[in-house]
């Protein structure tokens, strides 16, 4: 059996940030937690997470920055980075895509099926056949 992977957390909403919280600690995971980006940048420096879950809209250094810091940091380049973000505009998927996000999901979290949207991300598959529309089968 090979170990839970090791989740971060991006979120400024206390509301949103313990729902997830939550329900990853119900499917077993231990999530670490960030409140802001320069937050995610020094735990994910830290502590190499193998999936970043990232919100779109933080103060300061919103999540676009946090992001290609993330994606240009040694040893983070692998890390795979989901939007959890209410951005649903048109062609907002695409923009989070070509941004070095691996994956989106939408605001509001569905607490009946946010585990299972977040299952590809947590497979062994590469990020980047995830990204192109290819999810673990």
């Amino acid at each position: 059996m090979t170990a839970k992977a090791s989740i971060l957390v991006v979120e400024d909403n206390e509301h949103n940030l313990a729902l997830i919280d939550y329900l990853l600690k119900a499917y077993g995971y231990a999530p670490m937690l960030a409140r802001n980006g320069s937050d995610a940048v020094r735990t994910a420096s830290e502590a190499c997470p193998d999936v970043i879950l990232l919100d779109i809209r933080l103060p300061g250094m919103d999540g676009y920055e946090v992001a290609a810091v993330i994606r240009e940091t040694p040893g983070l380049e692998r890390t795979r980075i989901v939007a959890v973000t209410a951005s649903a505009m048109v062609g907002d998927r695409e923009r989070i895509v070509a941004a070095g996000f691996d994956g989106y999901v939408q605001k509001p979290i569905d607490p009946e099926t946010f585990i299972g949207t977040l299952e590809p991300f947590l497979s062994e598959q590469p990020a980047r056949d995830l990204a192109a529309g290819h999810p673990a089968s």
